[in-house]
């Protein structure tokens, strides 16, 4: 969460197209890649992105331990879930990965936190408040840190990083839909890279 100000969220569906838009997004200064597990060939696409230098490759969109494991043997260096349940959860933290399982409620946090997480997504970001919800929904805990993601836009991203509790935010804006723009895709990331400073 610390690598990089923001984490692209990846709905690829074509493996040809995997190692291009991976090292564009490395070269743009944004190595930590999370490939949804949304398409049929998800899987490969981490296999390959996972061979361009310096990029840091998870799997997002992790529903149960099965698919955990799936990511996992496909080579995935982090796992990402739009919700939290116990099974995965403790199915992840046997493994051994970092995992960022989405929350939206302070019940959800608890959980979490009774398992030994103190690392969440906030999802869907805008569709469950925005800023105003996750600044409410975080007071209450003090060493707990959040990913936003859903709906968060190059415009909004800034906002979203300034707020103490956020390390870094998912964002779907930088690599469209469709055959990569190699140069739009790196110049999308450095913009995106550069908010952290």
């Amino acid at each position: 969460m610390r690598k990089a100000p923001v984490i692209p969220v990846l709905v690829i569906d074509n493996v040809a197209h995997a190692r291009p838009i991976a090292e564009a997004l490395v070269a743009g200064g944004l190595p930590v890649l999370e490939v949804t597990l949304r398409t049929a060939d998800a899987l490969d696409v981490i296999r390959e992105m996972k061979q361009v230098h310096g990029a840091i490759v998870g799997a997002g969109t992790v529903l149960n331990p099965h698919a955990l494991e799936d990511a996992l043997n496909a080579g995935s260096e982090f796992i990402v879930s739009p919700g939290l349940t116990d099974g995965l959860a403790k199915a992840a933290i046997a493994a051994g990965v970092p995992f960022l399982p989405g929350t939206a409620t302070s019940s959800d946090i608890m959980r979490g936190l009774d398992l030994g997480l103190d690392r969440f997504k906030f999802f869907p970001a805008e569709a469950n408040g925005g800023i105003p919800a996750l600044k409410a929904i975080a007071a209450p805990f003090g060493a707990v840190r959040f990913c936003p993601t859903g709906g968060i836009t190059a415009a909004s991203a800034s906002d979203w990083l300034a707020l103490d509790a956020v390390l870094c935010c998912g964002g779907s804006w930088i690599v469209p839909k469709g055959p990569p723009d190699v140069a739009a895709i790196t110049a999308a990331a450095r913009a995106a890279a550069a908010l952290a400073q």
